[in-house]
């Protein structure tokens, strides 16, 4: 899938807004996020799927945390975007930036003026989330980049089958030595063989580099976008899947999306 997203140095966006990290490495750290528009994957268990494609209009907050959002056009220019990050940027605050969507790199180009001055502006370390599957896109804005959150996509739980994007990917975050952990959705429907091969695969970099498991949060069904049903794992599942993965792993964490627990979406 090509997307031309990076027209005289835009980017099209969701939202810009202050919350609490809910999932992985960084849950409960306090982060500036942009949400991204567009996606080129399309995951059963997507809870964002209002983000395949860009809006009209996007928001952004007025202040940090208050949900007090403004409407904007889209696209953003950089210098826009790097005010309305500034604004966000409350001095001893936030631990970090996070480039969430959709997919971020799908906007690599612009990120990589972007991200540069947005470290520079703020001092902030910036966190990608990412699907993990454009190695390509990663290696733009490597340099750039303090952590990174890799989704490794089950084909049992996705639909998508991505493991050779991902090893690639995985590699050039260790190998760059940025931080890097990885995050699996997993539901009743996963294949324990998958996990398997994802616990290998992460083994074959590094054997250290810490895994995620995160049982999906079951989806509105009055979401605009209509998805297959997925329903999360039983405890049993839970723990014999952990159990699996720590014979080949170091760090085998069970993390639910907490963010949800505590209405920060």
């Amino acid at each position: 899938m090509t997307i031309n997203t990076s027209v005289n140095e835009n980017a099209r966006l969701i939202e810009v807004f202050s919350a609490i990290q809910g999932e992985g490495l960084n849950v409960g750290t306090r982060q500036i996020f942009i949400r991204f528009a567009f996606c080129d994957l399309r995951c059963h268990f997507c809870d964002s799927a209002h983000t395949w494609n860009a809006p009209a209009t996007c928001k952004i907050e007025r202040t940090p945390g208050c949900r007090d959002f403004e409407i904007c056009s889209n696209p953003i220019s950089l210098p826009i975007l790097l005010e309305w990050v500034e604004r966000q940027n409350i001095p001893g605050l936030h631990d970090s930036i996070s480039l969430t969507g959709g997919e971020p790199l799908l906007h690599a180009s612009f990120l990589s003026n972007f991200l540069p001055q947005v470290r520079l502006t703020t001092g902030l370390p910036i966190y990608l989330e990412s699907g993990g599957h454009r190695p390509e896109q990663l290696a733009m804005i490597l340099s750039y980049l303090d952590s990174v959150g890799m989704d490794l996509k089950l084909p049992s739980v996705s639909g998508e089958n991505r493991w050779q994007e991902h090893q690639f990917f995985l590699k050039l975050c260790y190998d760059a030595r940025v931080e890097v952990f990885v995050k699996i959705i997993i539901s009743q429907d996963t294949d324990p063989s998958e996990l398997k091969d994802s616990a290998l695969l992460v083994a074959t970099v590094n054997p250290a580099i810490p895994v995620f498991l995160q049982p999906v949060t079951p989806l509105n069904t009055t979401e605009k976008f209509t998805l297959p049903p997925v329903v999360a794992p039983t405890p049993k599942q839970v723990i014999d899947w952990q159990a699996l993965m720590k014979k080949y792993l170091n760090s085998v964490r069970v993390v639910p999306q907490t963010h949800k627990m505590i209405n920060q979406l």
